[in-house]
């Protein structure tokens, strides 16, 4: 009889199989906030590695007053706010990430160019810190999976997973496989998917993926429309939300995003593929050079105040001048 109930029982090691308790981030800037807050919100434990302990602070009282923000709109009590904020904890030292199920590499280097090389150190250090079964993943948008997993020991630990901002909103996310990802590293990849209420699309290995292609091109070209005197901005934006339902239009996305990260974005798919269609409208570089990169500085296409945007008064002559 006790064997028979010890066959049917749950033991300690079957209970842990595939179960997802905890993620961390490598580096957390707007995006890493965001997937934080909404990972937490579904109940899991996250850990996040940032530079200082002063910008670990900066980044928790950015995500209390986003908090805030949506207690204000009736999404939540302070207690639950006071939870989903239990969950979360920075820290600059990578020990504190090594009993996490997946690691996703969300850094937002200042650099010039591809930040590859820094994305690549990333990966080979969570690596020396996690478990064997450890996931590691990369929230990149125009960079290949298989170029960061060539620096792993454990090669097939590693997933492609983009993120779309805002991401409490966008119930999708691009998933990455590269040549040598295994089966269970995709599939605890899925798991967390689902955990946070995001449907997978499993993309092939492609710079840009579906989203950063798209928005790319729609952004260049509602750049070259604004050029050429067509419309004002916010009548560009006004009409493609009206046209394809998109909660943004191309302007009012550029300065969600980052100015600046659209122009990083643009560069990688140029050097990538030589297309000109890639090629950065003059516009995203003049708004980079004057540091008019959107939403995050107050002012980018359009005047920000928080998450209020207000049309611009002058003209495309001198947006963005020095």
């Amino acid at each position: 009889m006790a064997e028979q109930l010890e066959r049917f029982s749950l033991n300690k090691q079957m209970q842990s199989k595939g179960i997802l308790q905890r993620v961390a981030l490598i580096g957390c800037g707007s995006i890493g906030q965001e997937i934080a807050l909404h990972t937490a919100q579904n109940g899991i434990e996250v850990a996040f590695v940032d530079v200082n302990e002063e910008r670990i602070s900066e980044i928790m009282n950015r995500m209390n007053a986003q908090l805030d923000v949506t207690i204000s709109n009736w999404g939540m009590t302070t207690g639950e706010k006071k939870l989903v904020l239990s969950r979360i904890k920075g820290s600059v030292n990578y020990d504190d990430i090594k009993d996490c199920d997946i690691v996703i590499e969300t850094i937002n280097s200042k650099k010039p160019g591809t930040s590859l090389e820094e994305r690549k150190e990333v990966f080979k250090k969570v690596e020396s810190y996690v478990n064997r079964d450890t996931v590691i993943t990369s929230n990149t948008a125009t960079l290949m999976i298989s170029d960061l997993a060539s620096v792993l020991k454990y090669p097939e630990r590693a997933v492609g997973m983009h993120f779309i901002s805002p991401v409490a909103k966008i119930n999708i996310v691009e998933v990455v496989r590269h040549f040598h990802t295994s089966d269970e590293s995709y599939d605890m990849v899925k798991k967390f998917a689902g955990m946070i209420g995001k449907k997978v699309i499993e993309v092939n290995e492609s710079p840009g993926n579906i989203s950063t292609r798209m928005i790319a091109i729609m952004i260049n070209e509602a750049c070259g429309i604004l050029l050429e005197g067509v419309a004002k901005i916010a009548d560009i934006d006004e009409v493609m939300m009206e046209a394809t339902g998109h909660a943004f239009g191309p302007f009012e996305m550029a300065d969600r995003f980052g100015v600046d990260k659209m122009l990083k974005w643009m560069d990688n798919l140029y050097k990538e593929y030589g297309d000109p269609k890639y090629k950065p409208s003059p516009i995203i570089k003049r708004l980079v050079r004057a540091k008019m990169v959107g939403q995050r500085v107050g002012e980018g296409f359009y005047m920000w105040e928080g998450d209020v945007k207000k049309v611009k008064k002058g003209t495309i002559r001198n947006l963005g001048r020095e």
